[in-house]
């Protein structure tokens, strides 16, 4: 069962009231009209449950409480997602100096041939060794939207770098023979 027409006009009209509630508890504009949006597919899902002596809009704020939870339990989970990766694997060669000498300079050369906002992050992350976190800060995402960028790019790389320098590279291109033109 759906919203009734009257009680979707209703929360239309309080659009920017709960957008102006939502804000300053998940921290920006842009996230709060994600959780609002959420709320308002949630909602058209859990018409039926609305009895006609409630008010749509008392409703509906319980429905936006229970959606910012969802957020802050999401955003938590990533959160700890990204600390347990940085914690298994370094993010640069920054710490073995040995390793960074023998990787394959076809890297440097081929990152600037990606797409701008990949090449930014291999830039920054794999060849300055500034971490997932700070790139993400620099670049205005959140530091799930930075590893997702950073994985993408590094794929991207890895092809390019296939086509380039064939099956030297399947090896960490340790003493790449190849010649890059």
């Amino acid at each position: 069962m759906s919203l009734s027409p009257e009680a979707l006009e209703t929360l239309l009209r309080h659009h920017h009231a709960f957008l102006a509630f939502l804000t300053p508890r998940v921290g920006s504009q842009e996230a709060a009209r994600e959780v609002l949006q959420a709320a308002f597919v949630k909602g058209m899902e859990q018409g039926g449950s609305l009895r006609e002596e409630q008010s749509a809009v008392a409703w509906f704020y319980r429905l936006l409480r229970n959606a910012l939870v969802d957020a802050h339990r999401r955003t938590r989970r990533e959160s700890s997602a990204l600390e347990s990766l940085g914690r298994e694997q370094p993010l640069s060669t920054e710490d073995d100096p040995g390793l960074e000498a023998t990787v394959c300079g076809c890297v440097a050369g081929l990152a600037g041939t990606l797409k701008p906002e990949y090449a930014q992050a291999v830039r920054r992350v794999d060849l300055e060794g500034v971490s997932v976190a700070a790139f993400a800060q620099e670049a205005g995402i959140s530091a799930n939207n930075a590893a997702v960028r950073l994985h993408r790019a590094r794929q991207a790389l890895g092809r390019q770098l296939v086509d380039l320098c064939g099956h030297c590279c399947a090896e960490g291109c340790v003493d790449c023979a190849c010649s890059p033109s």
